[in-house]
């Protein structure tokens, strides 16, 4: 079908709904996926090889220094002993695993349901998917959610409270709602300019792809959730007038844009691996033991299918029991895939015109959508409260409260001798000599959120006199 500009639609509308709907709103696969670069529009450069340029954003990424960075920091539990658990590398890898193969999923059978999209670059959104899975953790800071709680309640909470009244409305609900979701999205826009070596200029649908949450913080309401910073946020709309990704009404949270359709398979792929994956670790690390853990992988499967499992693993000879787990954990996550990519599908109208409500997870069939649901309460439960994960939070909430006091104090009193000397220990790449008190107090939070979790710890304990360099 063509919409009113004359380019593709999809799908099909019944003719009661087509007059009750501003059809220029529904957004348009052959617009949502361009391989325009933000900062390079206009600028074309002879190739030395076949990459397409969603291949080169995922490259960009893999061979990065913030993405090399992820391996030291934490994801749930503490960074690793003698046993190997994720870190925030191993999940991201595994999230664009799984996001490569809900889009190229996805890709199939929506060209076979619009056979117009053969040969376009819908083709390709397997790697946009993939490229933005390993983006959506780049803008994590150390020690996890705890480091994130941190930077967030040192404003709203502490002595950064005097903050209030020099920053602007925006700057400030941005500080105080701090998200690492937004800060990927600064750290692969700030300097799009492309005008130094080693920047990310990303293609414009990998970027629209990782915004989860696309509005700023003030516009979130209660959701609390956001997707850029105020200084980002014309480089976003930028993207969503490129893509047609349009401004919508929320009767609950107010205005916001739509979101990229690829944003809920790069959702559902991250939530697949940190629910099934932390429950493997945490049987690893015997915070699980394995009949429990063994009862929630197998309830996402009707009887039949778990007594085939059972003996599947008996037939291979398999008597370890991580290997099981690792078995079973590997059925759940196919499971989850088919399920995502037949709730994408069936709801393609639906997300394309903005009006799909939730993630992809929670719209599944409604027995595995209730053990998945059963399996993030033991979670909470057994595994966030756990003494290993309070422990490293605490931890990590002192340590990135004292980095933060340090270093803000330090940006609001540049003139005073010890500021000076704290702020020579900061990389060149920060503006944080910047005359502007809002761009210093940016460079500290990118600074710190840039942070590796051992990197952290020895910059707090240099700062307390605790150790000292070796030269």
């Amino acid at each position: 079908m063509l919409n009113i500009k004359g380019s593709f639609l999809s799908p099909t509308l019944p003719t009661t709904e087509k007059e009750e709907r501003n059809l220029t709103e529904i957004m348009d696969w052959k617009r949502l996926i361009t391989n325009k670069r933000l900062g390079q529009e206009h600028r074309y450069m002879d190739r030395l090889d076949d990459r397409s340029e969603f291949k080169r954003d995922y490259d960009r990424l893999i061979f990065s220094a913030p993405f090399r960075r992820l391996q030291n920091k934490t994801q749930v539990f503490p960074l690793p002993g003698s046993i190997f658990v994720h870190n925030r590398l191993t999940h991201s890898l595994e999230v664009s695993s799984v996001g490569m193969s809900l889009g190229n999923d996805v890709s199939r059978r929506l060209i076979e349901k619009h056979p117009e999209l053969r040969g376009s670059l819908f083709e390709e959104i397997g790697t946009i998917v993939s490229a933005a899975c390993l983006a959506h953790d780049l803008g994590n800071p150390p020690f996890g959610h705890s480091g994130e709680k941190a930077m967030q309640t040192f404003f709203s909470e502490g002595s950064g409270m005097v903050v209030k009244d020099m920053v602007s409305p925006e700057l400030w609900s941005d500080i105080t709602h701090f998200e690492g979701n937004a800060n990927a999205f600064r750290l692969l826009t700030h300097r799009f300019e492309g005008r130094r070596l080693g920047g990310f200029v990303m293609t414009y649908s990998t970027l629209a792809a990782m915004v989860k949450y696309p509005r700023p913080s003030w516009m979130a309401g209660e959701h609390g959730k956001f997707g850029f910073f105020v200084s980002e946020k014309e480089i976003y709309e930028r993207i969503a007038d490129e893509l047609g990704i349009p401004l919508i009404s929320d009767a609950g949270e107010g205005e916001r844009w739509a979101r990229h359709p690829l944003v809920y398979l790069v959702e559902a792929a991250d939530d697949i691996c940190y629910e099934i994956m932390d429950i493997e670790d945490a049987h690893k690390l015997k915070i699980l033991n394995f009949a429990d853990t063994e009862r929630m992988l197998l309830r996402f499967f009707d009887e039949p299918t778990q007594q085939m499992i059972k003996e599947r693993i008996d037939a291979e000879g398999v008597t370890d029991e991580n290997e099981k787990v690792v078995y079973m954990r590997a059925r759940v996550i196919g499971l989850l895939v088919n399920e995502c990519v037949d709730t994408f599908v069936a709801n393609e109208e639906k997300i394309l015109a903005g009006e799909f409500e939730g993630s992809l997870v929670k719209n599944i069939t409604p027995h595995v959508a209730k053990a998945y649901e059963e399996c993030s309460r033991m979670s909470v439960d057994k595994i966030y409260n756990s003494r290993p994960v309070v422990t490293v939070e605490l931890s990590g909430y002192k340590i990135m409260e004292t980095l933060m006091q340090v270093l803000i104090e330090a940006v609001l009193h540049p003139e005073r001798f010890h500021s000076q000397q704290i702020i020579r220990m900061v990389s060149s790449q920060y503006n944080i000599n910047s005359d502007n008190l809002e761009t210093r107090i940016m460079a500290v939070m990118d600074y710190i959120s840039g942070m590796t979790d051992v990197y952290a710890l020895d910059i707090y304990q240099k700062i307390n006199g605790i150790s000292l360099p070796v030269i």
